[in-house]
């Protein structure tokens, strides 16, 4: 049975979450701010359902602090947000979101993102890991290095990275990036895609430039 954490400071948003994830079938606990969810066992749970402005810690913060842990890392987040604005769904990407429910929302759809997500998470195959001199991709501990040093990479930029090594020398267009490593359930602008490029090719130093513009085409991995 899937454990899901409902962070969400708004007693009815909460209570009607529960209710419904519990009618699926899930196992689900509550907490009424980031504060009391870090306080938990957080390794135990599936997925978090997460509500983005809370007081004090918001939901981006707790984010930053799952993705800190070695043990929680891996465990998706689905944030729920009032905030449509491009610059607060970038944060929410960088923050290691897996996939973004605007409110006011319909719990049907809540509830078919959820279970898109887990099985995402249930079903991706095994890869090999991948190395390209001194940097190095493993994609089953979701962990990228250059030489000793750890590449503190967000969840797109990895998968990005990891469809790039794995197909070294294929250019992908802007399309079929979204496809691979966005589902299609999330609306993002092909200036989302250039500014996770961007980033990624300067985490990545000095491989950045491995990661090649194909003017009019897309994106490849020259290595």
């Amino acid at each position: 049975m899937y454990q899901i954490l409902i962070v969400e400071d708004e007693a009815d948003i909460c209570e009607i979450l529960k209710f419904n994830l519990e009618n699926e079938g899930y196992e689900v606990t509550t907490a009424s701010s980031a504060e009391e969810a870090v306080r938990l066992n957080l390794p135990y749970f599936h997925l978090f359902l997460v509500d983005v402005m809370m007081d004090k810690m918001t939901g981006f913060d707790f984010a930053q602090i799952v993705r800190k842990n070695s043990h929680t890392k891996h465990i998706p987040i689905i944030f729920l947000t009032a905030k449509s604005a491009e610059h607060d769904v970038l944060t929410g990407f960088k923050a290691g979101a897996a996939d973004y429910i605007y409110k006011p929302f319909s719990i049907r759809i809540v509830l078919a993102r959820i279970q898109a997500v887990l099985q995402r998470q249930d079903f991706e195959p095994h890869i090999d890991d991948l190395h390209f001199e001194s940097l190095h991709l493993y994609p089953q501990q979701k962990k990228a290095m250059i030489g000793e040093r750890d590449v503190d990479l967000t969840k797109k930029e990895f998968e990005m990275l990891l469809l790039f090594m794995r197909h070294a020398g294929k250019v992908f267009s802007r399309e079929e990036i979204l496809y691979h490593v966005w589902s299609d359930q999330v609306c993002v602008t092909d200036r989302t895609i250039d500014v996770h490029i961007n980033r990624l090719r300067k985490k990545i130093e000095p491989y950045g430039d491995k990661i090649v513009t194909r003017s009019g085409y897309g994106y490849c991995f020259e290595g």
